[in-house]
């Protein structure tokens, strides 16, 4: 029976069904009841996980294998019998960031924050700084190169001037991309430019999410022409670093963890100790302060 099984990727989960894109169809299934014995920890099958699929007489499918997930997208769900991981997204090849250089003033803490948890969950991550068009070139790069300075890729977009559009065209090509960004930044706008329509369907389809997001919660992929997946993921926002100690946080912030070696101390907070190199780093201007200030006050638990 296994030569029989069609290889695919689940493009859309809701209520127990799942959308699996193989070579030929799109074929809507169900698990395999198997597949649902033990003990859950997490979700089974999610939106990004390769499958395989016994096709049925009536046309429809059943998933009788899934592959092991090469990383994921992961929110903690407390629930009565313990911590639930619910799976955003699996098998994402990148994390895309949009955040507009004005209109809204891009907020640097929550792209930050964005970043530890990309780091964490072993995501690579892309900043698209969007609008660059209501700003100049160097307030721009003001804003946005101190990512670039300790090794993030960042792209400067304008959907209205069509500037960027096409180097993030090619980033896109053949991956699964994860995107979040705050309201406002013009991340359908940019979908739009890439895709005719297809940041409109995106929207679309999470504003039915966000409606009934006390119901029926339907996470999708969006196919590119050009070959790949983009799927909205505005779940970032709530994220919590909910298994992250203080102690390791420095392990996610690129520009601190090759200095903590040179630390006095192997138990350094990098908030007060003698012989510190990160704060050394700081004063002497290799770290920017702001990126600095984000690592503190995400270390104080605070948002």
């Amino acid at each position: 029976m296994t030569q029989d099984l069609l290889p695919g990727i689940i493009i859309r989960a809701q209520s127990g069904f799942f959308t699996v894109q193989t070579a030929s169809a799109l074929v809507v299934c169900q698990l395999r009841g198997r597949l649902k014995q033990g003990r859950r920890v997490g979700d089974i099958a999610a939106v990004g996980d390769r499958v395989r699929v016994a096709r049925q007489a009536d046309g429809s499918g059943m998933i009788e294998a899934i592959e092991e997930r090469e990383r994921a997208i992961v929110r903690l769900d407390p629930r009565p019998l313990g911590d639930y991981q619910q799976i955003l997204l699996a098998n994402p090849d990148q994390a895309v960031f949009v955040f507009a250089c004005a209109s809204p003033s891009p907020r640097l803490r929550m792209l930050d924050r964005f970043l530890v948890i990309a780091e964490k969950q072993g995501i690579p991550a892309l900043i698209v700084a969007n609008k660059a068009e209501l700003v100049s070139e160097k307030e721009a790069q003001v804003l946005f190169g101190r990512y670039e300075t300790i090794g993030y890729p960042v792209l400067y977009t304008s959907a209205r001037q069509a500037r960027g559009i096409e180097a993030l065209r090619q980033r896109l090509a053949g991956k699964l991309s994860a995107f979040a960004g705050p309201s406002g930044a013009g991340k359908s706008s940019l979908l739009n430019a890439i895709q005719p329509g297809l940041g409109l369907e995106v929207r679309a389809v999470s504003q039915a999410t966000e409606k009934g997001r006390h119901t029926t919660v339907v996470r999708q992929l969006f196919a590119l022409e050009g070959g790949g997946y983009v799927a909205d993921t505005p779940g970032w926002k709530s994220l919590a670093l909910w298994d992250t100690e203080p102690e390791e946080l420095d392990g996610y912030f690129p520009e601190l963890r090759q200095l903590v070696a040179g630390c006095q101390f192997s138990d350094c907070t990098h908030t007060h100790e003698p012989g510190c190199a990160v704060q050394a780093a700081v004063k002497a201007g290799q770290i920017h302060p702001e990126r600095f200030d984000s690592y503190l006050r995400l270390r104080a638990g605070e948002e």
